[in-house]
């Protein structure tokens, strides 16, 4: 991550950024048709960041032009219910989306070797094993038809800062706002430590990261919907061939 400036935005201007983005945007929605007219495959979006990362953003501005139908958003929060009486990988196995869907996942399974470890939820001995175990997990699903694609929307501290003041600011914010996340900012350097980590570990062929610059939104949103574009034509999707012979269909 020292590597990547969060301000970057590669030599792109806003305005041409905005022409590109729509240009995805468009040929998102035609391959997404795609995968759910195959329905042999799936995908999982993974959109992991520090708090007012832009998660939110990223799935309003990139995912807008997707059929609702095809796609299903997971929010993972804290466990609860059920879901602190399975193993930590089973709420996401059940999020996972049936072939010829897309899943969103808003922070995913990741969070269990970054806040359980930042917060020391549990021990090291246990949550150190958990880059082996995700990385089986997403190459068992990369096996079975899932193709898994994880971002990872980096912010600076400033700019963190910026856009608390801004939900403090804004009234139709305000609501977006809470103490918790002050007392999360403390651990700014616990959480770069984590997130390094989590890259080092689980960036793999089947299941890459991609660190995107995100202090300007409007390059995150060309970025995210770029590698998406680029992912899904990797694909090779095709229609399937019809069930019936067509030319000997006759209508009275």
């Amino acid at each position: 991550m020292a590597d990547v400036d969060p301000s970057d935005t590669h030599g792109i201007d806003k305005a041409s950024a905005a022409a590109h983005l729509s240009k995805n945007l468009d040929r998102l929605s035609v391959l997404q048709y795609l995968l759910y007219a195959e329905a042999r495959r799936g995908l999982v979006v993974v959109l992991q960041g520090i708090d007012a990362g832009g998660k939110d953003g990223t799935i309003q501005h990139v995912m807008s032009g997707l059929n609702p139908q095809g796609v299903r958003v997971t929010s993972f929060k804290v466990p609860e219910g059920a879901e602190k009486r399975h193993d930590y990988l089973w709420r996401v196995h059940c999020a996972v989306p049936e072939f010829g869907q897309i899943g969103i996942f808003n922070r995913s399974h990741y969070e269990d070797v970054l806040v359980v470890r930042v917060h020391g939820i549990v021990p090291k001995s246990v949550w150190s094993k958990r880059y082996a175990q995700i990385n089986d997990f997403e190459r068992m699903l990369s096996d079975s038809g899932t193709r898994v694609i994880k971002f990872l929307l980096y912010i600076d501290k400033e700019e963190q800062a910026r856009r608390f003041h801004e939900r403090i600011e804004d009234k139709t914010k305000n609501w977006k706002f809470s103490a918790a996340d002050l007392k999360e900012r403390e651990y700014w350097d616990q959480y770069i430590e984590a997130y390094q980590d989590m890259l080092r570990q689980c960036s793999t062929k089947c299941a890459p990261w991609y660190v995107i610059p995100a202090n300007r939104k409007w390059f995150r949103n060309l970025a995210v919907s770029q590698i998406l574009r680029d992912e899904l034509e990797a694909m090779s999707l095709k229609f399937p061939k019809p069930i019936a012979e067509l030319s000997e269909i006759k209508f009275e």
